[in-house]
């Protein structure tokens, strides 16, 4: 193993460059993994591209550090390990795993509760010094991490997609379904087809999914949507009612990340229905928040992460029950990861993009 390795290391917003940085060492009770895929998150796009929510503003801090290794969707190889870390996580030098993307503390008044996910602390691969990203040839796995072995007879990045499809579970989860649910999901990039595919499984009485482009509509319908609406073509407000004898959807679940997805949810929603926002937004967005009190009463939730859905995540990703090649649409050198981060926001050309160091 050499000393030194390629990494993209963080410098500001739009300022991300290719390097060469030493090799980590991990230290007891950590492990070293080589990475063979790390997928570029729409999270990630906006971190590059400024948004308040990593560089913050007037009402609040930075939350993202620079000189930070990005990436927390990742699948590698463990290279060294102790006996430390292998009685941990039941994992030895060999193994393909997965770690999930936020690094607990352990210690916060979250964790000693179990929801980790939330950790005051809160650091996650890719965004924080302390916790280096993947898109590097190697990254140490720290004590804290929460680390999942994972398939050997896939592709790499297949795997990586565990990070964005728990997040998809755990809005699933949220929405607490039903079998009577007639539930809509706004959005078919990475997370909103995981949704789909989420959802499908609770077996509800239909799955709706929305977006303005053909492909990525046929695509929700390969992961488990029964009617695909273009929001385009459709008033899909009146669509959606016409479907529910004029109530209207029980859950709302909202995965796009565009602030016109936000109305349109409370007004297709019927009267008691759940809304759970997922997406991060590059700018705050502004409703009438009498739909969700006096016009509806409606349960309005968010989801954040992927708590306790990594193994399901894994699960269903070898179950041969989603369209992975189609999913999974690029796989880039690391030196191309401008060209990646290029992909992504041109979502009408890609689904989910990843680097191969």
């Amino acid at each position: 193993m050499t000393s030194t390795m390629r990494a993209v290391v963080v410098h500001g917003p739009g300022d991300y460059r290719l390097e060469q940085v030493p090799v980590p060492t991990p230290g007891p009770g950590e492990a070293l993994l080589k990475v063979e895929a790390v997928g570029i998150c729409a999270s990630d796009l906006k971190c590059y591209h400024g948004a308040a929510k990593f560089w913050g503003d007037e009402n609040r801090p930075a939350w993202t550090e620079t000189g930070v290794i990005p990436g927390h969707e990742f699948a590698g190889r463990i290279v060294q390990i102790d006996a430390e870390a292998t009685k941990r996580w039941g994992v030895v030098e060999g193994d393909r795993v997965v770690a999930e993307q936020i690094v607990p503390c352990w210690d916060c008044r979250y964790c000693n509760r179990g929801d980790y996910h939330m950790c005051q602390p809160h650091d996650m691969f890719g965004f924080k010094r302390r916790t280096p990203g993947a898109m590097a040839e190697y990254l140490v796995l720290p004590v804290e991490a929460l680390v999942h072995r994972a398939p050997s007879d896939l592709p790499p990045w297949q795997v990586a997609y565990a990070e964005p499809l728990s997040c998809a579970l755990h809005a699933v989860e949220r929405a607490d379904i039903r079998f009577g649910d007639t539930v809509v999901v706004a959005g078919c990039g990475p997370i909103g087809l995981g949704m789909i595919a989420g959802a499908a499984v609770k077996f509800p009485q239909r799955v709706i999914a929305l977006d303005a482009l053909p492909h990525k509509l046929e695509l929700a319908r390969k992961c488990g949507a029964d009617v695909a609406l273009n929001i385009t073509e459709v008033d899909v407000v009146q669509a959606v009612k016409d479907l529910t004898g004029g109530y209207g959807a029980d859950v709302y679940i909202e995965g796009t990340g565009h602030p016109s997805a936000v109305p349109q949810g409370l007004n297709l929603l019927r009267k008691l229905g759940t809304f759970v926002e997922y997406s991060v937004f590059k700018d705050p967005v502004s409703v009438d928040w009498s739909i969700i009190s006096d016009d509806k009463e409606l349960n309005v939730l968010g989801a954040h992460l992927g708590q306790n859905t990594w193994p399901a995540a894994l699960r269903l990703i070898g179950s041969g029950r989603l369209p992975m090649d189609e999913i999974c649409s690029h796989q880039l050198p690391l030196e191309e990861f401008q060209q990646g981060l290029d992909l992504v926001a041109d979502s009408a050309n890609s689904v989910k993009v990843s680097l191969v160091p």
